[in-house]
């Protein structure tokens, strides 16, 4: 294109913001004239007064002039090859030299990306979406690419050009991907992009694809190098790889790091590089409090869960959101970790160091539903981009949030990507995918009318359940030995199978039926758990139809519904009888294990997303020997292969007795995989204690008494068997012989036989 082609219209779309792609008239052109080579260069400098073309290399200078538009500028230079050359602006008495952004044509994404994505199969779509630190040319900057495919046009904004989107202009891809390369910025920089539709309505939006927010109230994007960091875990990383979760101990503790603990807001916070800086955040905390940063939670709670004896982390959800009393499930920036604690270096560090002490960490995913605010995701480009258009299919109207469009390649591939980004980047170890039961069924929460059919007239929402299948499959392709958990409440069947075998593919689900049954049965006086005794054993009749996790989560402790320890009946002693008595079952039980921060100490009130946990209480006996309770239980879980290595196998569990609900006792097996190991279990949900309590049991010798939840360093009454029984020669519950126990008020009994000492006397 040569100069004399440019017109007063071409000009005008490039200064009023209206062009698809300004690489068209911006930038360097060549043409030919008498037979030579000569480069047209045109540049749009809002503010500029005068403008030159720099070329460093050959220290010549060549003024530009202003054509059609006071701020349009150009001219032609007579030379074979024009690379990397400058522009010097003039803004009334500031002048500076830049390399011009549209000297740079060549992209990131080639055509194989651009399909993939288009087809839903990128699946590491975020080394080329959102901002990258790079070099093109021998300059470095940084490259952006947004999808926003009905937009008119976008721009970035940032403090690179003082927010004026008329600065740069991106250019548009036939994918609807807009992209351009920013020269002379680098990490730290906040950005947005300003997106206008055909009606012209303009979007300020926060990268999809950023990697770091601002801490709110703010919302723009930072530029971040997420390759800065060194890790310092492969030896954990291997050993992950190499082996079966579901074989292993996993002893979940849930913890929301916004109330977990706080720092005084006059307390400095700890820096990367030694340094301190004072930290105030904003927020409905109580007066002169902040939160603790990554780094200092990576000093204080992983000594603690490690001194407890927990195998992972939960964390709910880590990516960035804007409102603290959403518990972080309404999520904005997908793939950034919340600035609340730090930067996206300070989160991996605190992995690391989870996995240095031999700690996993499940992070809580939300592809169910996103939030509307303005600058997220949703009317992403001027049109229903990222969720469904129909609001009785997009939207859930008790949460005030939207739900992704499955159906569409472009967003299943976001969530997807997003997925495997959290363990590609952070090394994270697991999932809790959140709300599942609500992306399964089309009537979730809505009313007769408020929603749609499936193709074939049906409730379940066939393209959630294709898309998290899709998730499941690549996730355990790229990372063997991690877990994928589902909080799924409903009867919809092999939510932890295979997808080969037609299931959605997860590893673990939630066990909502137990939690509830738990619940229900513990809450109500011990005298008339006689008539309930099917709480305790129905369980068993479903349990080897999925992959079962036994979790007491956050949501059982707010919204009026009590702490555990309130949940319970009687007085002080015998709520801290019951509370043992409930995860010493808990922990005998086939099934993996999560409970929620607060419960291993007894916290009586329910959980306040804006004040600490009640650390205060641990100052007195009860409280502190709770605590040792959970310590303890936690190490003979991990101690013994029985309770956990067939957690899923028909073969590893075995009722002893499971009708005798005029005491309210069950008595059951569990069995190694490895070995002939096994641990009697004996459970009494009574403040009555029982002596000469018989049980059958299928070898003859002594069983050591491992466990007894009535011990006096828990608080107990510390009755029980003196450290163990000897068998008798009498047959009963069709076990040739039997053991006469004491069982303990409230109590659990876990034994085993002890073969040496068994050898030595028979």
């Amino acid at each position: 294109m040569s100069i004399t082609t440019i017109v007063a219209e071409q000009v005008n779309r490039i200064v009023g913001n209206q062009h698809h792609d300004p690489f068209e008239i911006l930038g360097s052109h060549c043409i030919e004239k008498n037979g030579k080579k000569v480069w047209a260069v045109r540049a749009y400098l809002p503010n500029a007064s005068a403008a030159s073309v720099v070329l460093p290399e050959q220290r010549q200078e060549y003024p530009m002039q202003p054509v059609h538009h006071p701020h349009f500028f150009e001219c032609t230079i007579e030379i074979a090859e024009l690379t990397n050359y400058q522009l010097r602006i003039k803004e009334g008495e500031h002048e500076r030299v830049i390399y011009d952004p549209y000297a740079f044509r060549s992209s990131k994404l080639t055509d194989f990306d651009l399909h993939l994505f288009s087809e839903g199969n990128h699946h590491r779509i975020y080394e080329k979406m959102g901002a990258h630190p790079t070099e093109i040319n021998g300059v470095k900057g940084v490259y952006f690419a947004v999808w926003a495919p009905n937009a008119r046009n976008v721009s970035l904004l940032g403090d690179f050009n003082l927010w004026d989107g008329r600065k740069h202009q991106m250019r548009k891809g036939h994918t609807g991907v807009w992209e351009l390369f920013i020269p002379e910025i680098g990490k730290g920089e906040h950005y947005k992009y300003e997106i206008k539709n055909f009606d012209g309505h303009i979007y300020e939006k926060t990268d999809p694809y950023g990697f770091q927010q601002e801490p709110r109230p703010k919302t723009a994007s930072i530029v971040t190098d997420l390759n800065a960091y060194t890790w310092s875990d492969q030896k954990w990383m291997e050993k992950r790889r190499e082996t079966d979760p579901l074989s292993q101990p996993v002893s979940v503790y849930e913890v929301h790091l916004g109330s977990w603990l706080h720092a005084s807001s006059s307390e400095p916070a700890k820096l990367p590089n030694g340094e301190t800086e004072p930290v105030v955040v904003v927020s409905e905390l109580k007066p002169g409090a902040r939160f603790l940063t990554y780094r200092e939670l990576a000093d204080r709670l992983i000594p603690y869960v490690k001194e407890l004896g927990y195998t992972h982390l939960e964390l709910l959800p880590i990516a960035e959101h804007p409102f603290d009393g959403s518990w972080g499930y309404q999520v904005t920036g997908y793939y950034a970790p919340t600035s609340r604690f730090g930067s996206a270096e300070d989160f991996m560090y605190f992995v690391d160091q989870c996995h240095k002490n031999d700690i996993g960490v499940i992070v809580d995913w939300v592809p169910g539903h996103f939030p509307k605010d303005g600058h997220g995701l949703a009317f992403f480009d001027g049109s229903h981009l990222y969720e469904y258009s129909d609001p009785r299919k997009g939207e859930h109207k008790e949460w005030g949030t939207l739900v992704f469009n499955y159906n569409r390649h472009e967003v299943r591939n976001f969530l997807v990507a997003n997925a495997l980004f959290w363990f590609d980047k952070y090394h994270i170890d697991g999932i809790r995918v959140d709300a599942v039961a609500s992306m399964l069924y089309l009537d979730y929460c809505r009313e007769p009318g408020e929603w749609l059919t499936n193709e074939y007239g049906g409730r379940e929402n066939l393209e959630a359940a294709d898309f998290l299948r899709q998730v499941n499959h690549h996730l355990f392709t790229y990372f063997p030995g991690v877990l994928s958990i589902a909080e799924e409440s409903t009867s919809w069947p092999m939510v932890s199978w295979p997808t080969y075998t037609g299931g959605l593919g997860f590893n673990l689900k939630w066990n909502m039926g137990w939690m509830h049954d738990m619940l229900d049965y513990f809450s109500m006086d011990a005298w008339f758990r006689q008539f309930h005794q099917n709480n305790i054993t129905f369980s068993m009749w479903y349990n080897h139809s999925e992959n079962f996790m036994l979790a007491l989560s956050h949501d059982e402790v707010v919204h009026g519904k009590s702490n555990i320890i309130g949940k319970m009946p009687g007085d002080t002693w015998q709520k801290l009888a019951n509370v043992r008595c409930l995860f010493s079952y808990m922990f005998a039980h086939p099934g993996k294990k999560t409970m929620f921060m607060s419960m291993e100490f007894g916290q009586w009130s329910e959980w306040n997303v804006w004040a600490d946990l009640e650390w205060q209480l641990l100052q007195y006996d009860d409280h502190q020997q709770l605590k040792q309770f959970f310590q303890d239980i936690n190490s003979l879980y991990r101690s013994e292969p029985a309770l956990y290595t067939q957690d899923f196998a028909e073969n590893g569990f075995e009722w002893i007795d499971c009708s005798d609900n005029r005491h309210s006792v069950a008595s059951f097996l569990r069995y190694d995989k490895d070995s002939d190991d096994f641990i009697v279990v004996v459970c009494n949900f009574t403040p009555q204690p029982h002596s000469h309590y018989r049980i059958g049991v299928p070898e003859e010798g002594f069983y050591t008494e491992l466990f007894n939840s009535d011990a006096r360093p828990y608080g107990g009454s510390n009755m029980g068997n003196l450290g163990g029984k000897w068998t008798d020669n009498w047959s009963l519950h069709n076990r040739p012989y039997s053991l006469d126990l004491c069982l303990p008020p409230l109590g659990v009994l876990m034994l085993k036989l002890d073969k040496q000492k068994t050898a030595e006397v028979i």
